[in-house]
């Protein structure tokens, strides 16, 4: 058998268990690379000893010269490596995209997962990686609307102060001068301003503790039903100073562990709310009862709707409504619905509003037992 015929026989033994090699390592590629490495091993094992049975065919001998193996394994082995650098490259480009991803994730925050990974582990990463881009871009999101938010508030409360400041200073300059004819008039006048600055301090230091995390909760056994029907009695003046017929629809005895104090002032943000935005001579009604493990307390309006483009901002701080009627003259923060939406929240609770056919409704649902 001449060198030639060998070098002939051994290179397509070697290059054709090459080509199923190649074929196999594509089919590996969403593997864990280990399963490639193990069949670069097992692929060179089957070059040399596909080309040394081969050989032993052709020269119908069981035993082959030192020249004829050194040669086969010489072979086989070029081929293996062949194969290896083809793993390699593989391995390598996948690392470099991989990589490239990662730079353009840091420049343009938002991660482009690379097209076909060389193996499982890579394609894991870029899926980890992904959904990191994800989280951090809805985390963006979240920080753009909260300062948008504190933005919009500070401009709203910088111009509902200048109001009673401005009428503040007006009546003391009228009391130094000496023009007062009413002094008892002009000091109902201040008691009033004065009251509006109180509750928008007050806002603003409750928004302030349920953002910070240092609000304290008081859990008492409470009867949810009488809370709610003394806040509608309470507010009946006011609800017939502008018309509107307060009523409280379906009361359902419902006891609730909750902190009397925020659950109150939820209750009482919710129908001063709707007092404020229904139109006169119209209905806001109360509906209390107990379903699936929950106490619900839903109020109604007929404010017309909220515009669906609105409704994800309702409990936003600083929104308002665009039509936004007053009481008694003054002015809401924006801030009574991102307070109702804290408290319920420590509560282990949700609020909710959705339109109702002439208005909306907002529905708080606080657990029956609580954790």
């Amino acid at each position: 058998m001449t060198p030639l015929l060998v070098a002939l026989i051994a290179v397509c033994e070697s290059v054709g268990v090459g080509l199923i090699g190649v074929v196999v390592l594509r089919l590996l590629r969403h593997y864990p690379v280990g399963y490639s490495l193990v069949a670069v091993v097992v692929i060179t094992v089957c070059a040399i000893n596909t080309s040394t049975i081969t050989m032993v065919l052709a020269a119908g001998s069981r035993e082959l010269t030192a020249g004829v193996t050194l040669g086969v394994n010489l072979i086989a082995g070029v081929v293996a490596t062949c194969i290896g650098l083809l793993l390699g490259r593989s391995v390598m480009r996948g690392s470099r995209q991989l990589a490239e991803a990662t730079r353009l994730f840091g420049q343009q925050r938002r991660f482009q997962q690379p097209e076909d990974p060389p193996s499982a582990e890579f394609a894991e990463l870029a899926q980890e990686l992904r959904i990191t881009s994800d989280k951090l871009a809805e985390s963006r999101r979240r920080e753009q609307a909260l300062d948008a938010s504190r933005r919009r508030l500070v401009a709203w409360i910088s111009h509902d102060l200048r109001s009673p400041l401005a009428r503040l200073r007006a009546v003391a300059e009228s009391i130094e001068d000496g023009v007062v004819d009413d002094l008892k008039e002009y000091c109902e006048k201040i008691r009033a301003d004065t009251d509006v600055l109180s509750q928008m301090v007050d806002d603003l230091f409750e928004l302030s503790r349920i953002q910070s995390g240092s609000l304290r909760l008081k859990k008492t056994e409470v009867a949810l039903d009488d809370l709610v029907s003394d806040e509608v009695a309470g507010l009946g003046v006011l609800a017939d100073s502008r018309g509107i017929r307060l009523r409280a629809r379906t009361v359902e005895p419902v006891a609730v562990t909750v902190d009397h104090r925020a659950i109150t002032r939820v209750v009482n943000n919710l129908l001063v709310n709707a007092i404020r935005y229904s139109r006169e001579d119209s209905a806001v009604t109360v509906d209390v009862r107990a379903t699936g493990g929950w106490a619900l307390v839903s109020v109604s309006d007929e404010c017309g709707g909220i515009p669906v483009q609105d409704l994800g901002s309702v409990f936003d701080m600083g929104w308002r409504g665009r039509n936004e009627d007053t009481v008694g003259g003054a002015r809401s923060g924006g801030l009574g619905l991102a307070i109702v939406q804290g408290l319920v929240q420590a509560h282990n609770g949700t609020v909710s509003v959705h339109n109702v056919p002439g208005g909306c409704c907002f529905e708080v649902r606080l657990p029956l037992h609580a954790a």
